[in-house]
């Protein structure tokens, strides 16, 4: 019998995506399966490029970011409207996440896209950098297949 599965001491890597509303990937970022959710969500919101609008200057922020129960924490809200960003996260134990559910699926189906890449799905690369850019292929490979809606 192996060690407890619940015991967070997990081998390999998960990447950590943040979309747009219509599921296209912006920044990727890798970490050890080890590692909590909430700690990747504050290097992935800094590596927003800056969004593109027909006038006026160019946001350099999202106005919401909607996020699973997982980065549910005073910290991580307190952070986020310091930027000026609308947490959309469901509070652990009160809220149902049904409501903001309606808005998840287009992030899990984008989450599966990259999965599909066999380079992606299991890791044979020893360094993390090496991991990353392949990951940020498939996510610039997601984003030239798909044309924006």
């Amino acid at each position: 019998m192996g060690s407890n599965p619940m015991d967070r001491g997990k081998y390999g890597s998960k990447i950590h995506l943040i979309t747009e509303r219509t599921g296209l990937p912006l920044p990727a970022g890798i970490s050890g399966a080890n590692l909590h959710d909430s700690q990747a969500l504050e290097p992935l919101v800094r590596g927003i490029p800056p969004i593109r609008s027909r006038r006026g200057p160019r946001r350099r922020r999202p106005a919401k970011l909607h996020a699973d129960k997982a980065c549910d924490n005073r910290r991580l809200r307190q952070w986020l409207r310091s930027r000026h960003i609308t947490p959309r996260i469901a509070r652990k134990g009160i809220e149902s996440s049904e409501r903001l559910g309606r808005h998840r699926w287009t992030i899990e189906r984008t989450m599966s896209w990259p999965a599909g890449c066999r380079r992606l799905h299991r890791r044979y690369e020893r360094k993390a950098i090496h991991y990353l850019a392949f990951a940020s292929i498939a996510c610039t490979l997601i984003r030239y297949r798909r044309p924006a809606k």
